[in-house]
């Protein structure tokens, strides 16, 4: 105790009384820093108040609300106590530039904590300063959807650049989305967890027309609004797609069917042309059969007229015997 006692006289302080939030109202507990604001390299030290021989417990919250630090101790004889929490190095990902909670609890005295905001920062002030936490909320909406199919909306919260938050209900409890009738519809019981500070809803629409999706986040205080909007449409870009993947199997088949009638086609025409030539070498068959008939026929006249002449003699002079046999 003694050396935490000697380092703190050999530091500048300017033992800001800071601004202190005093959770439960009785007991004795006052905490003290040496500055408000810091900058990498310079130390944290704890000093106070509190019950003779009274272990109190000091934990350092980070802007994302994990504990950074964490250390237990023994007031003195007449309560009071000093203590070196840490120096402050380059930031990480863990100890980032922000704002810190430093809170002090008390074990005996029914456990009374009171909690101070601290400032780690690229420079120090010595001076007392107003700090604010800066909270933000950033919407993921799709820009399309269609009716009757749902889509999934993402909301982040951040406090200082780090994502804060657990249950959605409590840190997103007012978020709601405006429906295109102008109704508005409370998405409490609806937002579900992905990771701290990554929260997401699905959402079934009735109706077709643009969805005003209105994040609230309110955490220790500090309220930050975010809106994404989506226009639901009768039929999203999938379907769209679908249906343009089946016009062009549908026109694949029907270019297909036109290249094997077309194949056919040539070949019905080379047919025709076949067929024409044989009805031309038929044509000139059947005029030389008609020529040879012809032929023929006036060769069996030339023979048959003579015959028949005979016979008309002939019955010519049978007619004259019988005449004159009478």
């Amino acid at each position: 105790m003694f050396f935490s006692i000697l380092l703190i006289s050999f530091t500048p302080m300017t033992l800001a009384n800071a601004e202190v939030f005093q959770e439960r109202l009785e007991g004795t507990l006052d905490v003290y820093t040496n500055q408000l604001v810091f900058a990498p390299g310079e130390p944290i030290f704890v000093h106070g108040q509190a019950m003779p021989k009274e272990p109190i417990i000091i934990r350092l919250f980070t802007p994302d609300d994990t504990i950074a630090e964490f250390e237990q101790l023994m007031t003195s004889e007449d309560g009071s106590f000093h203590h070196f929490l840490m120096e402050w190095d380059k930031p990480t990902t863990n100890l980032p530039y922000g704002t810190y909670i430093l809170e002090v609890i008390s074990n005996q005295q029914g456990g009374i904590s009171k909690m101070i905001e601290v400032k780690f920062s690229s420079t120090s002030e010595f001076v007392q300063v107003p700090i604010e936490r800066n909270v933000s909320t950033i919407v993921f909406a799709p820009e399309t959807a269609a009716v009757s199919r749902d889509f999934r909306v993402f909301v982040q919260t951040s406090s200082d650049g780090l994502l804060i938050g657990d249950d959605p209900n409590q840190i997103l409890g007012t978020s709601h989305v405006h429906l295109p009738n102008g109704q508005v519809e409370n998405l409490e019981d609806d937002l579900k967890i992905l990771h701290q500070g990554l929260y997401y809803v699905d959402y079934l629409p009735a109706l077709e027309g643009i969805y005003v999706f209105h994040m609230v986040t309110f955490d220790e205080g500090n309220i930050s609004h975010g809106s994404g909007a989506t226009n639901v449409l009768t039929q999203d870009i999938s379907g769209i797609s679908a249906q343009i993947l089946e016009l062009n199997q549908i026109l694949d088949e029907t270019k297909t069917e036109l290249a094997n009638l077309k194949e056919e086609t040539s070949t019905f025409g080379s047919s025709l042309s076949d067929a024409s030539s044989n009805l031309d070498d038929s044509v000139v068959l059947i005029s030389d059969s008609v020529g040879n008939i012809e032929e023929g026929s006036s060769q069996l006249n030339a023979l048959l007229f003579p015959i028949v002449a005979s016979i008309a003699i002939i019955l010519a002079l049978q007619i004259v015997i019988i005449a004159r046999r009478r």
